[in-house]
């Protein structure tokens, strides 16, 4: 379905809502009821304009998998098939967005963000179940968190397309997605019966 990359991004921001709000005191009174932090689908410049505080959970790239492409469609009827499902991976931005009471950056708090989050997905790497959300809940899918490393020029890249300097940021792929195709196809019946053709050899002779 068109609507879950949506449901990946919901699924990931409530799964790390919780994750902060049960996490120390220092973040718990920030991301826990009462506190203002939340964790955002805006870009880190979004949030900074709004203005919001919390953890910017940016989606700022998706890219097709190319070793799920070869998979066959599937007959849903004598003469028709359905197209397989179109696999992606999602590419998100974590960056925690802190202030103190006079508006300037908390390092110590946003370090403990980051922490929290590397923490979160390396104790589960895997979203399925009751931790899917929105349009994933109830669908069966399975979504795999990845930390992935980002060069200099990728992730100057990346903060040059919010017009922003750089910020303590992770980057992680999940994958996979999958985006169903609506159309069917038509096609001829499957083949039920093979029959073997039988005739007589002759040799030709100059």
């Amino acid at each position: 379905m068109f609507t879950w990359i949506h449901g990946a991004s919901v699924s990931l921001q409530q799964f790390l809502a919780g994750r902060l709000a049960d996490g120390p005191p220092t973040l718990a009174d920030r991301f826990g009821a009462g506190g203002t932090a939340r964790v955002s689908l805006h870009t880190p410049q979004e949030m900074a304009e709004i203005p919001e505080e919390g953890l910017s959970l940016w989606l700022y790239r998706i890219v097709r998998d190319e070793f799920q492409l070869n998979r066959p469609p599937t007959r849903i009827a004598p003469d028709r098939l359905r197209r397989a499902p179109l696999p992606v991976r999602l590419h998100y931005l974590l960056t925690p967005i802190v202030t103190t009471g006079n508006g300037v950056g908390a390092p110590e708090v946003e370090q403990l963000v980051i922490g929290k989050v590397l923490e979160t997905f390396h104790d589960q790497p895997m979203l399925s179940g009751a931790a899917l959300a929105g349009d994933l809940a109830g669908s069966g899918i399975e979504l795999t968190v990845r930390l992935e490393t980002l060069t200099l020029d990728e992730i100057t890249r990346v903060w040059d397309a919010v017009e922003s300097s750089y910020q303590l940021s992770l980057s992680y792929e999940v994958s996979l997605v999958p985006i169903f195709a609506t159309g069917e196809v038509a096609t001829g019946a499957p083949v039920t019966v093979i029959e073997p053709q039988i005739g007589l050899a002759s040799e030709l002779r100059a």
